[in-house]
């Protein structure tokens, strides 16, 4: 799944296509990037809009997913009411998919993650090599494969070009996927695909 800020798809259409081509999922990422904790409710409601407008023209598809990662007090409420999202992945508050029942029809979240993230190769305590991200990746997966014998479990991991793309970085997370791809009853996958899965197998408790 690729998060994709709205202005950004649009002066890159090049890359749209490509992902297009590939069968990534491009979820919402918000019109801008920019951190929208003291915006406006009505400015951030118009942006939300927009920023579905947008990709849909751009992308061809309306976005299921949606996240914004620099949130406001607001955030969830206006996405929850523009509709039509299957899942919001504002949150990092756990390894599973969950229900919110805040509102008159339960929302799915699909959590998204800050620690298996290469955002800490740009962070204060943080990765210094590939070696610690593909140790702290291996670890983070083993754990919660074990987990997996009794009840599934979620491993999200944030990755962006401009930092997993350096080639120091990059083979630590070639070794990671060749990893985890040796072992059995692993499911390598998109978000929505994830959400549809809960939808159908794990549905809100009425």
């Amino acid at each position: 799944t690729v998060y994709g800020v709205t202005t950004a798809l649009e002066k890159h259409p090049e890359a749209v296509q490509a992902m297009k081509d590939a069968n990534w999922e491009i979820a919402a990422h918000g019109y801008k990037w920019i951190n929208y904790q003291y915006i406006d409710k009505d400015e951030e409601r118009h942006q939300i809009q927009e920023a579905i407008k947008k990709h849909e023209e751009i992308t061809g598809e309306r976005p299921l997913g949606w996240y914004t990662g620099r949130t406001s007090p607001n955030t969830r409420d206006l996405v929850y009411e523009a509709g039509g999202f299957m899942y919001d992945a504002d949150s990092y508050a756990d390894d599973l998919p969950y229900w919110v029942y805040d509102y008159e029809n339960p929302f799915l979240i699909v959590p998204y993650t800050l620690d298996t993230n290469d955002m800490r190769f740009a962070t204060n305590q943080g990765f210094n090599t590939g070696e610690q991200f593909f140790t702290y990746l291996k670890d983070a997966f083993d754990v919660l494969y074990a987990e997996g014998e009794t009840a599934p479990k979620m491993l999200s991991i944030g990755l962006h070009c401009r930092l997993v793309g350096r080639p120091g970085r990059a083979a630590a997370l070639a070794r990671f996927l060749d990893y985890v791809q040796s072992q059995e009853n692993v499911w390598v996958t998109r978000r929505i695909d994830i959400a549809k899965h809960w939808h159908e197998n794990h549905p809100p408790v009425k």
